[in-house]
């Protein structure tokens, strides 16, 4: 914002529909395990679409596949964790589309056609071994230490008549 990027709105538009599509790919996730936390999570954040006038209440219905939060619920949001990934790249092929138009911001006011090397091999094999770095931790995270971020009372199955003592969001949705 401070660059004033919003300027470009195709471009920063796509960026904030990514930004949410990403998140509601980390939500429906989360949901996933089926545990205390993850389903008291589902219920909260699924009812915040109540508060829309009119339709709020039949969209919660909609979404919960009936009047509570319960196994058809846990049906969609696994196809919604499917899906959305392919919808991801679709966006962001077209917000490179956009920003290949438009050109990235350039805060500095040095001309971008100055003092250039070529994008490939250069910065081609850093991409890639940054990549391959980051792929490699978290395969491994998630093949040796798969719970070692989460919630222990994600741990106890769900149980609609109990609500834990701490609902607190996850800490990539602060």
């Amino acid at each position: 914002i401070y660059y004033g990027s919003y300027l470009n709105k195709e471009t920063w538009n796509i960026g904030v529909i990514l930004l949410l599509t990403l998140m509601a790919t980390a939500f429906v996730g989360y949901v996933l395990p089926w545990g205390q936390m993850s389903f008291w999570g589902a219920t909260v954040i699924t009812n915040l679409f109540s508060a829309i006038p009119y339709i709020g209440q039949t969209l919660v219905e909609w979404a919960w596949g009936g009047f509570s939060v319960d196994n058809p619920t846990l049906t969609r949001f696994f196809a919604l964790h499917f899906l959305l990934p392919f919808v991801i790249v679709g966006l962001t092929l077209v917000h490179l589309t956009f920003l290949h138009d438009t050109g990235s911001n350039n805060p500095t006011g040095v001309p971008s056609d100055c003092d250039k090397i070529p994008f490939h091999p250069y910065y081609t094999v850093k991409d890639i071994l940054g990549f391959a770095l980051m792929i490699s931790l978290l395969v491994s995270l998630a093949l040796f230490s798969p719970n070692l971020l989460g919630d222990p009372e994600n741990f106890t199955p769900a149980n609609p008549l109990v609500t834990p003592p701490h609902i607190k969001p996850e800490w990539y949705f602060l």
